[in-house]
């Protein structure tokens, strides 16, 4: 996704203002027990019967741990009163386990407290991700692999304009939605 030129629509302004109470905060890559937990609770509501399903507490600190590139997370929370003073939130609604690249972002994973789904938490946090790219002076945010067709898959291709590898390269997806017909560089 090319930070710099995306526009958000009006739905995305929707989310933004929907989350205007949430406040995210990078971490250190350390894994803990109120991320497991979160963790867990999403993918018990989720992707029960998927490959990550049985995933425990020592399989997810390697996931966040085990990296080579440098790793953060960024952990989102409800305002508290005191959020202006301190800089945290109260309780633990989402995180995204985020790599730190020299020209962007990549979500490597995110996941959310199923109750919060109808504050579209998954689209708020792209959305930020985005910002903090900007901010960053970063031209990308990776949002993983997209699988045409899949269901959970198919909000990505909302972020546009983007880049997506194709057998014979990178294509270039503008914001109407159209392909280059020629690879990019």
């Amino acid at each position: 996704m090319i930070a710099n030129e995306f526009r958000p629509s009006r739905n995305f302004r929707k989310v933004l203002a929907r989350n205007a109470d949430i406040i995210g905060e990078q971490r250190s890559a350390v894994p803990t027990s109120e991320q497991y937990s979160v963790f867990r609770a999403y993918l018990d509501a989720r992707h029960r019967h998927g490959g990550m399903a049985d995933m425990t507490v020592l399989d997810y600190a390697m996931m966040v741990e085990d990296s080579h590139v440098e790793t953060r997370i960024i952990e989102y929370r409800r305002r508290g009163p005191d959020s202006g003073i301190t800089g945290r939130g109260e309780e633990l609604l989402a995180v995204a386990l985020t790599d730190v690249l020299s020209d962007g972002l990549s979500m490597v994973y995110s996941f959310f407290e199923p109750s919060q789904v109808s504050r579209s938490l998954g689209t708020f946090m792209i959305l930020d991700h985005i910002a903090r790219a900007r901010r960053q002076g970063l031209p990308y945010v990776y949002l993983g692999y997209w699988i045409e067709g899949s269901k959970k898959m198919d909000y990505k291709a909302r972020f546009l304009p983007q880049q997506r590898l194709a057998p014979s390269g990178w294509l270039r997806v503008d914001a109407q939605g159209d392909a280059a017909s020629e690879p990019q560089d």
